[in-house]
């Protein structure tokens, strides 16, 4: 497996800022985009459930739509790719049985032998205090995944931008999820800086280490 030095990491960390400006001409490869759909779809989760579907959104029309719910940001038209990050409602025990049957036939299992997990993701998600707030639970999930996506990104030196200063229900509204178990998060816009993009010039902004990192 083909490794990069702590050095390069931090290199491409500090190389990646939230683009204001993306060059509408310039759009990713289908093997950058695979890419980023693996980062995507093997990003961790709380208990591996998974509470999250990512819409990308192709459709000019839409992308018109959404800009309007958007706060008029251009990265929402004029970026390569866009997703939107889309959460669970409510977590039901037909999601979880459906996760626990999925994970004995990838594992070869009888689902029996997962029962005891069952069990404890019922207990603590759909039948105990948590249920009452499930819905922000699969927010931070979602958090989780949007990492995932960004630092890939970077790896490969393709921009980001990602987006909460979106409205939710108008987007739900303007991708029909009013009527399915999913909910709008968050949004994030992929492709490729506008050498405009003054941004991109400016230095990263960070507390220092000492102030965020604590050793016990």
């Amino acid at each position: 497996m083909t490794t990069i030095s702590g050095t390069d990491l931090t290199t491409l960390l500090e190389w990646r800022y939230a683009c204001k400006a993306f060059d509408p001409t310039q759009k990713l490869t289908d093997a950058q985009w695979a890419t980023l759909v693996d980062s995507l779809h093997l990003a961790p989760s709380s208990y591996g459930l998974q509470p999250w579907k990512f819409i990308i959104v192709q459709s000019p029309e839409l992308r018109k739509a959404l800009r309007a719910a958007s706060w008029n940001h251009g990265q929402v038209e004029d970026c390569s790719h866009y997703v939107v990050f889309t959460t669970l409602k409510t977590l039901s025990e037909a999601y979880v049985n459906r996760f626990i049957q999925h994970s004995a036939d990838v594992r070869g299992l009888d689902p029996s032998a997962l029962e005891g997990y069952r069990q404890m993701i019922l207990g603590s998600l759909v039948n105990g205090d948590k249920a009452a707030t499930i819905s922000y639970w699969a927010q931070r999930q979602a958090y989780i995944a949007m990492g995932s996506l960004l630092t890939t990104a970077a790896y490969l030196n393709i921009d980001t931008c990602p987006l909460e200063g979106i409205s939710p229900p108008d987007y739900d509204r303007i991708l029909n999820l009013d009527s399915t178990d999913y909910q709008t998060t968050a949004a994030v816009a992929i492709g490729f800086r506008s050498k405009d993009d003054k941004y991109q010039h400016m230095k990263k902004v960070r507390f220092p280490v000492e102030d965020v990192i604590r050793y016990l």
